[in-house]
């Protein structure tokens, strides 16, 4: 008798509550292993290895398997002090990895062998590095050699992993003939950096990861910002414009970078926090090197991850607050300004932020008040953030939830009309 196919037996066990690439990759391990009827046993305990709420009655009030101190409910929400299954394994009873979590699910949805997830993307790169190649040396383009948010710089980083700087090519020119001279015996890594914060254009020439794939050793590739997939599945449109060239953690696998590290709090739309994705062994490494024990996440990073990641398995981009932004339509922002009733609706551009997709513009609208009205709107119960410009204060709404749209309402009565500011009684 044939097994069935993998989707036919996913779709069967669809109730188990996953999302459906869990699902193929469990009917796929039971059909390899010639058990098919093993596919809901094998979905049930993925999903009971997911991170949950536990019951700690143990006696151990810190204890280090359950997350140590319980983590008290999200403000306004009911609830009681919970512990979680962090570090233990609840079928066997036994310590686990802090890593069978959101790290697992993204190394899903990027494509890759493995992950690991640590408190920021700088610190990422820094695991990488002093994991594979301290004492040894590093390759990068000198067009390469940015500097991060709060006066970071890839050489200090290097620096203080314990590598070697090799500096190849020019500022605005790359070739791979510059990196192939510079490979010796002692080169540990050839590092790819992207040019988050700013672009270089005109005369300019840069090598992308596959060809460096071949020149031996292991090609790491920091994109940066997080875009998980080019073709960004999770939205029902394709990807938009204004994510052209933006590089992709399952492209730059896929073309041949042995790992890639990235953010988790800007295209991601998680947490803060830093991701390593790539080849297992690797992966593997940086896990076991003393660094990652300073640098891992807690529990509430990881739970925040973790969320993130099953929406994006899901393809369920809505359920992620930058890329539900990111996607209303011009039209639904202008309704939402009309609606408010104050000022005058404009068209506006939004930016993604965060060093990411630099020099790139997201269409956008709000409402413009004339006047610098950025202070009065600062004071409000609810801060109200704003821009300035030509003495005209514009409040753009693609940043904006609906659900707070009379918050900004309220703070712009006010602002024009100090005098209905309502004084607290008493």
């Amino acid at each position: 008798m044939r097994p069935p196919s993998v989707d036919a037996l996913a779709r069967e066990i669809a109730d188990v509550a996953l999302p459906h690439p869990l699902l193929v990759d469990c009917a796929r391990a039971a059909i390899a292993a010639g058990e098919p009827s093993s596919a809901r046993s094998r979905a049930e305990e993925v999903a009971r290895s997911l991170l949950r709420p536990v019951v700690n009655a143990t006696g151990v009030l810190l204890h280090t398997n359950l997350g140590r101190a319980p983590l008290p409910p999200a403000p306004g929400r009911a609830g009681e002090w919970r512990y979680s299954n962090l570090e233990i394994d609840i079928d066997a009873g036994k310590r686990a990895s802090r890593g069978n979590h959101a790290a697992r699910l993204l190394a899903r949805a990027a494509g890759a062998e493995a992950a690991l997830v640590v408190n920021n993307g700088a610190a990422a790169v820094l695991l990488v590095l002093a994991a594979m190649a301290r004492g040894r040396s590093v390759l990068v383009s000198r067009g390469e050699l940015v500097e991060i948010g709060g006066g970071f710089r890839v050489p200090e980083v290097l620096e203080q992993s314990g590598a070697t700087l090799v500096e190849v090519g020019t500022t605005n020119r790359t070739r791979l003939d510059d990196y192939r001279r510079a490979v010796t015996e002692d080169t540990g890594v050839i590092l790819k950096v992207h040019q988050s914060n700013y672009r270089i254009v005109g005369f300019t020439e840069a090598v992308e990861a596959g060809p460096l794939s071949g020149l031996g050793p292991p090609v790491v590739v920091d994109i940066g910002s997080g875009l998980l997939d080019a073709t960004t599945p999770w939205l029902t449109g394709g990807p938009p414009p204004w994510l052209s060239g933006e590089p992709a953690a399952r492209q730059t696998l896929a073309a041949g970078a042995a790992l890639v590290t990235f953010s988790g709090d800007k295209l991601l739309g998680g947490p803060q926090a830093g991701v390593i994705a790539g080849r297992a062994d690797l992966v593997a490494a940086c896990a076991r090197h003393p660094l990652n024990r300073a640098f891992r996440p807690g529990g509430m990073v990881l739970a925040a991850l973790q969320q993130t990641a099953l929406a994006y398995l899901r393809r369920d981009g809505l359920a992620i607050p930058f890329w539900r932004m990111a996607s209303v339509p011009v039209p639904a922002l202008r309704a939402r300004a009309e609606a408010l009733g104050v000022g005058r609706v404009v068209d506006t551009v939004a930016v993604a932020g965060g060093g990411s997709v630099p020099g790139q513009e997201l269409p956008s609208a709000g409402v413009a008040v004339d006047g610098d009205h950025a202070a009065a709107l600062r004071a409000a119960e609810v801060p109200v953030l704003a821009r300035v410009h030509e003495d005209v204060t514009v409040c753009d709404l693609r940043t904006v939830d609906p659900a707070d749209d009379p918050i900004v309402l309220g703070a712009l009565k006010v602002a024009l009309h100090p005098s209905a500011r309502q004084e607290p009684p008493g």
